[in-house]
């Protein structure tokens, strides 16, 4: 089973593989499939959209023969992504306490006070 993928949190995964080194485009794919279904068209245009609002650069460098368009993070970008991986803690801790929360007591049981008879 998988999970549909916002593009907020698809934003913030392209950042993080960009962030460990400059790559290119097929390389994130790749790198992103272990984990999400994406194809490189639907890369692009997140790729895209981080340049617009400016937390990624680009600059080509040959490689083999071809010129390939490599992706960094800027400043704006690693902040982005810290904010992002804040958030990712928080709602991940939300989403944990209901998946993963024991079966038959939920968390408002769990501390409720009893009454007394």
């Amino acid at each position: 089973m998988s999970f549909p993928i916002s593009s907020g949190l698809l934003d913030a995964m392209v950042l993080s593989v960009v962030d460990r080194k400059d790559t290119y485009g097929y390389e994130i794919t790749q790198y992103l499939r272990s984990a999400v279904d994406i194809s490189e068209s639907t890369l692009y245009p997140v790729l895209r959209r981080l340049q617009k609002n400016e937390f990624l650069e680009t600059y080509d460098r040959e490689y083999m023969g071809r010129n390939r368009r490599y992706y960094h993070v800027t400043a704006k970008g690693k902040l982005s992504l810290t904010e992002y991986r804040s958030d990712w803690e928080r709602h991940k801790a939300l989403v944990d306490k209901i998946l993963l929360e024991e079966k038959g007591k939920t968390e408002i049981e769990k501390t409720r006070i009893p009454e007394q008879a």
